[in-house]
């Protein structure tokens, strides 16, 4: 059976389209999954969508499931959730997830599906892709039993971070961002809140997930002696100057990366990147984290909604997408 699917398509930097797509049958070992809600990644689907992406980073940038090349035209995303309507008899009718661009539809390896557990509604599943890059970051950050910790930048990927950290024994966390409104949701997972010039200073750990290099220079300055600053965002094409020449050296400072592309260290040879991905859906299930999902909107709304939502400066959170049958 041949039939036609919806996608979403940057055309050119800050222009996307939804385009038809051809969707053929899945053959053996393949299934077809009918989107139900997918969600926008703010920080990486912004630098992808404004043609951002550095060439030296085309290849190393690509996600599972894209089409088409950087700057573009091309099909990009990896938050996607669904219900399986052909192939494997044991996954028809089945919710999953997968790292696929947004579409209406899609065929795609079963490997390539990972099952939301029953208790998980699937409507908040869409987080898995970024509770999946903060477990790693958190593995990466290792924090110690009464680490005093900051999370610098309270968008969803350090809202993520703050709520995983804050339920290790012992440690205190504080969020900071320059949106107080941010205080609301600081509470909501367990961790403090503070605007940038009330922060907690002397800390063992800091993460930066602002994506900005005010947001990198204040986690400088709110590290402690001889602690960690680990960094989340990506900067795309963006370059960051920072003042090593003042405390930096004296503190003996270690500045580290944290990418989603590889399983931290830490954290093998017990996970891989399907273990890790299975752990992020599983702590899906904390009602809690709806608090993450600030709005809804029709996927065919999407050329529209895109320059808005990944406009700089933005103050929402997880964007989802709704796909009506």
């Amino acid at each position: 059976m041949i039939e036609n699917a919806r996608a979403f398509w940057t055309v050119a930097p800050g222009r996307g389209e939804i385009r038809s797509e051809v969707l053929r049958s899945p053959g053996p070992g393949e299934a077809r999954v009918r989107t139900s809600y997918s969600a926008v990644s703010r920080g990486t689907e912004s630098l992808v969508f404004h043609g951002r992406v550095p060439a030296t980073e085309f290849e190393r940038m690509r996600c599972p499931h894209q089409e088409g090349d950087f700057p573009g035209p091309l099909k990009y995303g990896y938050a996607s959730v669904g219900v399986v309507d052909a192939g494997p008899p044991e996954l028809i009718g089945q919710f999953v997830f997968c790292l696929f661009p947004h579409q209406s539809a899609y065929v795609v390896a079963e490997s390539a599906l990972h099952l939301i557990p029953k208790d998980v509604p699937p409507a908040h599943a869409v987080l898995a892709a970024n509770l999946e890059t903060a477990v790693n970051a958190v593995w990466d950050a290792a924090p110690r039993l009464g680490d005093r910790v900051t999370v610098v930048g309270a968008g969803v990927l350090g809202c993520l971070c703050a709520y995983l950290l804050a339920r290790h024994a012992g440690v205190s966390v504080e969020l900071v961002d320059t949106l107080p409104q941010r205080a609301r949701i600081a509470e909501t997972l367990g961790a403090r809140f503070a605007l940038p010039e009330h922060a907690e200073r002397e800390r063992d750990l800091v993460l930066h997930a602002s994506a900005s290099e005010a947001g990198l220079r204040a986690s400088l300055e709110l590290a402690a002696a001889g602690s960690t600053v680990l960094e989340l965002s990506w900067f795309g094409d963006t370059e960051v100057r920072l003042p090593l020449g003042g405390s930096f050296h004296q503190k003996r400072l270690a500045l580290r990366a944290s990418q989603v592309g590889t399983v931290s260290p830490n954290a093998r040879p017990r996970f891989d990147y399907r273990a890790r991905l299975a752990l992020a859906l599983e702590l899906c299930r904390d009602p809690v984290l709806g608090a993450l999902i600030d709005a809804e909107s029709p996927f065919e709304s999407l050329p529209m909604l895109m320059p808005r939502l990944t406009a700089p400066g933005g103050g929402g959170l997880c964007h989802r997408l709704r796909y009506d049958p």
